[in-house]
């Protein structure tokens, strides 16, 4: 994967580290918090927390997110079938579409912007309806 474009907010910049770190975990059958102690460069970026708590967030969760995916993919798509790109960019939307604060439109606009950028031309699509399903399976809190 090659760096990000110097247009991009800095969180789109985050979570393309992120999606670099957990796209190398995912390949080498790693875990993710393994994968990220290994990446000594991102210390230095201004977006470093930022990709940290991504990254972290997804390895915490992974089991439960991959689950949500399950659930939010057409019946009888098994996640290993994903382009590797997209399953990644599926963990990181749903980590923060469940974990954190960021507005879920926010999100799936950021992770529709890396697919495009980064993966075939139907992953946006494809990303943007597993992603909408989800928000609207969300649990909510009690």
């Amino acid at each position: 994967m090659s760096d990000v474009d110097p247009r991009f907010s800095t969180q789109t910049k985050a979570r393309k580290a992120a999606l670099d770190i957990l796209f190398q975990a995912d390949m080498r059958g790693q875990d993710p918090a393994d994968a990220l102690l290994e990446q000594q460069g991102y210390a230095e970026h201004p977006y470093r927390e930022l990709t940290v708590g991504i990254v972290q967030g997804v390895a915490e969760h992974q089991r439960d997110i991959d689950q949500r995916i399950a659930e939010s993919t057409d019946a009888g798509w098994p996640l290993e079938r994903m382009p590797r790109v997209d399953r990644c960019l599926a963990r990181i939307g749903l980590f923060e579409i469940d974990h954190t604060d960021t507005p879920d439109s926010v999100v799936i606009s950021e992770i529709i912007e890396l697919a495009s950028w980064l993966s075939t031309d139907d992953s946006p699509a494809f990303l943007n309806g597993l992603l909408a399903r989800a928000v609207r399976r969300k649990p909510t809190a009690t």
